[in-house]
């Protein structure tokens, strides 16, 4: 056997070796967590477990002896979770030879093989400092390097010049500006149901974000140091210590359960860890649900703590002039920070602990609280009781920070996180934190109370007008605006007490508004903005807007255009305020058309068929003559539609398809066309064609092969026989290529209609995580509609791809006509609303077996 063989074989015999060893000694280290539940002994044994194998690789590699292995980042730390990466560094006295980039290769292509996940940098000192200048990552991993094999002479020279490179003020300023950027990638909150247990506000990373600059800055390297320091006091620091424990305990756990890196904290794994805590489901609430409280209230601490901290940190490294500038008798402004003037003040003017918020919110230039003070109010908090409560003075300035012209959504966040919101409001108390499990909310329902309110808030300020130009427009003219956000922080405070949180919602709203002095006409509109907040959403989404008894019948509810504009505002931050992803320019016309509509019928103008009708032919034929038709071309088609499809189609709609179809009345073959939605989202594609049995079902196959997802149909059958089908289809893929994309579908759609092939099978569909986790109960309900004359079904279910297309297919085999087709998502629920008749439904027996056909095709 050659040199080269024996080497080979002597690689291959160190490689199973190791990754042997590797393997049962990790197993060993679980084995004993999952016995003892110690994070932080498995950390330290997984950490001590690499080392070992990483110095045997090394010795092997035969490097040069001016070298050394080095830890950075978390492995640097000495800490290692079960999946994360092993970060190193690879330190040279000088820039590697060819012999030495062979066997550095050789080294790292030997810890893959060993399935260690690591991430690897190989520089010089030099090369180092220069990186760490130009890069707060490579900064910050260094800050935390650690020895593990080699030149420790050269290591201690690479530590010695990092100090003394290291500008502490500047890395504050970088770590500090990078956390805010983390925070909002958040949403500034440690609230969102599938938190982020590293990342998210109030988790692992701002603790580590406090010590890196503690360590750049040499004021301590422990929890326990800054104590000593004076940074916090021992009682903070030893909550500080908990709370690491317990999210670095989650974090393990979170890595085992998943058998991978997964720091999120999902639906799906929420419950197996809570099981692995000792929690079970106890009083109506899950597991997980007792677990994430236990997080909420961990992350809520470690977010003040850190607040006081950096802080403190921050003066000790920027040290200015202490000059106190008095607002009131009670609070002094010192570098720009509100203080109190003394250490007792909330103990011996208890009003002050509102009295604050008051201040704060009447001078917006301030940029916070100083530390002292936010741990001052922490403690003073259990002040607020009953006779606090009923303290007309108390109530007063809690109406002032809800009128304040500026300052109140971080005024309600801060007095949040404090704890004074819940012990003001109890009601509010027994939200924070609460789970929803609706599959379309991701924030907890006090979180959500609080992004209603910003929404609001947003409308009214002029850098944001383009983002909602119509709600900035109405509530620029309403007067008396702090009535939404009153509505606003009740409109969903009884979720949880089982019931209808709407009613329940509307006796805590009442109570508050007679409690704090408000007169009957303002408490009569929060009581119906609480009582009715998802009434608009309902009517818009799920009935026929062009139906003038529904109209009627919705502005009989508002009574006047004051109270449709404030319920309109309402439902507009409400259904944003549930998840960025569930509003769409689709909901936002229904909303803004049915607000328009009803507006009308409320100032006295009837909101008749035939009105309407006129009103959409003439806008229509008017569009028309802008492209230059003769003005008597229409007239061939709408002599064949019916006044429900002018009622159902805006004018511009009516416009388009008519200068689409004027010379094609009789065409023989499937007309199709598609444009850009005028909405400013998705594409709207217009199907022409001599009707038959299948053909919804028959369109919607093409939709669903290609994944778009539809928001809208709307279906017409000519009187000579043709239909006349429109759809609103989306895409994420639409917007870059979306002339291509039309091209594509009315070819492609086009051949489908003129095949007649066979309908292919629906498929069952991919479920997303969440619907896997919370699975709903399928539902399906069909009856008559008020006149008699169609049936309206009535389908809820898990979103999924392909489930319009199997409904579809059910409606085809039992040759049921569709004639509207409203589509609500709602994250991922579907609450879909058909317009059906056929000759079949008659038969009750038919009508029964039609929804258990439905039910078993939309079930998961």
């Amino acid at each position: 056997m050659g040199q080269s063989a024996l080497l080979e074989s002597s690689r291959d015999a160190l490689r199973l070796r190791l990754k042997t060893e590797l393997r049962a000694r990790r197993q060993l280290l679980i084995d004993a967590f999952h016995h003892d539940g110690k994070p932080e002994k498995l950390l330290r044994g997984l950490r001590t477990c690499v080392d070992g194998v990483l110095s045997e690789a090394w010795r092997a590699a035969g490097l040069p002896a001016n070298t050394a292995l080095v830890g950075v980042g978390g492995y640097g730390r000495g800490e290692l979770f079960p999946y994360s990466d092993v970060d190193l560094l690879v330190l040279l006295g000088q820039p590697a030879d060819a012999i030495t980039q062979a066997r550095l290769e050789a080294l790292v292509q030997l810890l893959w093989d060993l399935g260690l996940e690591i991430g690897h940098s190989i520089r010089t000192v030099d090369e180092c400092l220069v990186e760490s200048k130009a890069d707060i990552t490579v900064q910050t991993s260094l800050l935390e390097a650690r020895l593990v094999i080699g030149d420790a002479p050269l290591f201690a020279d690479l530590q010695c010049r990092y100090r003394e490179a290291m500008d502490p003020q500047a890395f504050f300023r970088a770590k500090t500006a990078e956390m805010r950027l983390r925070h909002a990638k958040y949403e500034y909150t440690a609230f969102a149901l599938e938190p982020n247990v590293k990342e998210s506000p109030g988790a692992l990373r701002d603790l580590q974000v406090i010590m890196w600059v503690a360590k750049a800055a040499r004021l301590a390297e422990s929890w326990s140091q800054l104590a000593r320091g004076k940074f916090i006091t021992r009682t903070e620091a030893r909550q500080l210590m908990e709370k690491e424990y317990a999210f670095k305990d989650i974090r393990v756990r979170l890595h085992l359960q998943t058998n991978r890196r997964e720091d999120r904290l999902v639906f799906d794994v929420q419950t197996p860890i809570a099981k692995t805590f000792g929690l079970d489901d106890a009083d109506g609430r899950r597991a997980s649900e007792l677990l994430m409280q236990r997080y909420y209230w961990a992350a809520k601490t470690v977010t003040q703590l850190n607040t006081i901290l950096l802080q403190n940190i921050e003066a000790q490294l920027f040290p200015r002039p202490c000059s106190a500038a008095p607002l009131n008798a009670y609070f002094n402004e010192v570098n720009g920070f509100i203080d109190i003037a003394a250490g007792n003040i909330f103990e011996r003017h208890p009003p002050a602990v509102l009295g604050i918020f008051v201040a704060m919110t009447e001078r917006p230039h301030l940029k916070g609280m100083t530390a002292r003070t936010i741990r001052a109010l922490w403690h003073a908090r259990n002040c607020i009781d009953d006779a606090y409560r009923a303290d007309p003075f108390n109530k007063a300035q809690f109406l002032r920070i809800l009128q304040a012209p500026s300052g109140l959504v971080h005024a309600l966040r801060r007095m949040n996180d404090m704890g004074v919101l819940g012990r003001y409001l109890p009601a509010f108390r027994s939200i924070i934190g609460q789970m929803q499990h609706d599959l379309f909310h991701v924030y907890t329902v006090d979180q959500h109370i609080l992004m209603v309110v910003r929404n609001l808030r947003r409308f009214t300020m002029p850098e944001h007008a383009h983002e909602y130009p119509f709600c900035s427009q109405l509530i620029a003219n309403f007067h008396d605006r702090w009535l939404l956000y009153v509505a606003a922080l009740f409109h969903d405070i009884a979720k949880g007490r089982g019931g209808d949180h709407s009613e329940l919602g509307t006796q805590d709203a009442a109570d508050f508004c007679r409690g704090h002095g408000m007169s009957e006409k303002d408490t009569e509109l929060v009581v119906f903005l609480v009582r009715q907040h998802l009434t608009m959403s309902t009517v818009a989404q799920k009935q026929d807007l062009s139906d003038p008894d529904v109209i009627c019948a919705f502005a009989a509810q508002v009574k006047d255009e004051r109270h449709l504009s404030a319920l309109y505002l309402l439902t507009v931050a409400d259904i944003r305020g549930t998840s960025p992803k569930v509003w769409n320019a689709w909901k936002a016309k229904l909303l803004e058309d049915l607000y328009k509509t009803t507006l009308r019928v409320l100032g006295g103008e009837p909101h008749s068929a035939d009105r309407e009708l006129r009103v959409r032919q003439k806008e229509a034929q008017a569009t028309l003559r802008l492209f230059g038709l003769d003005a008597r071309a229409h007239e061939a088609l709408w002599e064949q539609l019916d006044v429900a499809y002018f009622l159902r189609h805006d004018a511009s709609d009516i416009a388009w398809q008519t200068r689409a179809l004027v010379d094609k009345v009789n065409s023989e073959r499937p007309v199709v066309r598609a444009r850009l939605a005028p909405i400013g989202e998705g594409l709207q594609v217009a199907v022409y064609i001599k009707d038959q049995p299948d053909l919804f079902a028959r369109i919607c196959s093409y939709f669903d092969r290609k994944n778009f997802s539809i928001l809208d149909a709307k279906i017409h059958t000519t009187r000579h026989g043709y239909a006349l089908d429109t759809f609103l289809v989306t895409d994420e893929n639409f917007a870059g290529s979306y002339r291509d994309i039309i091209s594509l579908i009315e070819h492609e759609l086009c051949a489908l209609l003129l095949s007649q092939d066979p309908l292919p099978p629906f498929s069952r569909g991919r479920l997303s995580r969440l619907s896997r986790t919370f699975p709903i109960t399928p539902a399906v309900d069909l009856r008559p509609d008020e006149r008699g004359q169609y049936y309206v079904l009535s389908v809820a279910a898990n979103d999924r791809t392909g489930l319009l297309y199997a409904i579809a297919s059910v409606l085809a085999r039992y040759r049921i006509s569709l004639h509207t087709a409203k589509i609500l998502t709602l994250g991922e629920r579907v609450e879909d609303v058909f317009l059906v008749d056929g000759p079949t439904l008659a038969n009750p027996r038919v009508q029964v077996q039609l929804e258990t056909d439905l039910l078993d095709a939309i079930k998961i």
